[in-house]
């Protein structure tokens, strides 16, 4: 199948980032844009995504939809593309690349392939691809080979098996590496400033902990935006572990920190207002006093 057509589904910070990428490398990107709100349009017409406007459009004029929405969304908006796969009796390629556990995935499979489609489990491993070399796209099936076309067109597309749940486990376990250390990040130095340590604890971090202090300097002013996305991630990621015998209570708990900076005006804030600039004391003090 030669790829000219990529479903986006949907144009938020990181699908919007993705179809601009590959508009700029020459392919059409789409979107299925009724009833999405103003913000979502606005993304999809800076990054020149058309609009189709009903799902069904969507799977009659794509040879690839690309799903990148939140956890929660993922199995819903699976069983409406699939309903329009089956109307359409078209069979396209259906890349689902949340961030969502093996189990998750495979029953999306499922759904998709039961109405007449293709199906790739993917996971993506970075920030938006608007620098390059900082963001991968991990595929697994048997139909992650024809995804591999898009490194033509921009995307570092990496095949690393033939099963179902090979992507989205490296996801959740690399996930629960980089976004678990932030949120415990986050807890302990709203901690220490409640404390009234923050300065003593960021002392001694710096000196015997340098390369933390910079992933903590990095992360936490990125992650405010993002905590409504990410406490249910943090869900996956202990569904996951549930599932393989190990705690889950780790990664609930990180949910619980994700929950409560979402609630916060930092956290209220889209990815477009954020100040990625703002002081990381600046922030715990923020999140300290509208956490209470």
């Amino acid at each position: 199948m030669q790829i000219q057509t990529v479903g986006i589904l949907s144009p938020g910070d990181m699908g919007q980032a993705i179809a601009t990428l590959l508009n700029q490398h020459g392919l059409k990107t789409i979107a299925a844009l009724e009833e999405r709100s103003d913000r979502t349009r606005q993304l999809a017409a800076a990054a020149n995504i058309e609009d189709v406007g009903s799902l069904k459009q969507l799977a009659i004029e794509s040879d690839v939809v690309l799903s990148v929405l939140v956890p929660a969304a993922a199995i819903e908006a699976a069983e409406k593309v699939a309903q329009a796969i089956g109307s359409a009796g078209k069979r396209i390629l259906y890349v689902d690349a949340n961030a969502i556990a093996p189990q998750k995935v495979r029953n999306i499979a499922q759904i998709i392939e039961s109405n007449g489609g293709q199906f790739v489990d993917a996971s993506i491993i970075g920030s938006p691809p608007r620098v390059p070399n900082r963001t991968r796209i991990y595929a697994s099936g048997k139909q992650a080979i024809e995804l591999e076309q898009l490194r033509d067109y921009g995307l570092d597309v990496r095949v690393i098996g033939d099963e179902i749940g090979q992507a989205s486990g490296l996801k959740m376990c690399y996930a629960a590496l980089t976004k678990g250390l932030t949120a415990i990040g986050t807890e302990l130095l709203i901690a220490a400033h409640r404390l009234d340590l923050d300065q003593e604890l960021w002392d001694e971090v710096s000196s015997s902990q340098p390369e933390l202090a910079k992933i903590l300097t990095r992360s936490l002013p990125s992650m405010t935006p993002k905590a409504h996305r990410w406490v249910g991630e943090m869900e996956e990621i202990a569904d996951t572990f549930e599932a393989l015998n190990l705690t889950e209570q780790i990664f609930q708990g990180a949910a619980d920190v994700y929950r409560l900076v979402k609630e916060t005006s930092l956290g209220r804030e889209t990815p477009e207002e954020n100040n990625g600039d703002r002081p990381l004391p600046d922030i715990i003090t923020t999140l300290s006093q509208e956490t209470l």
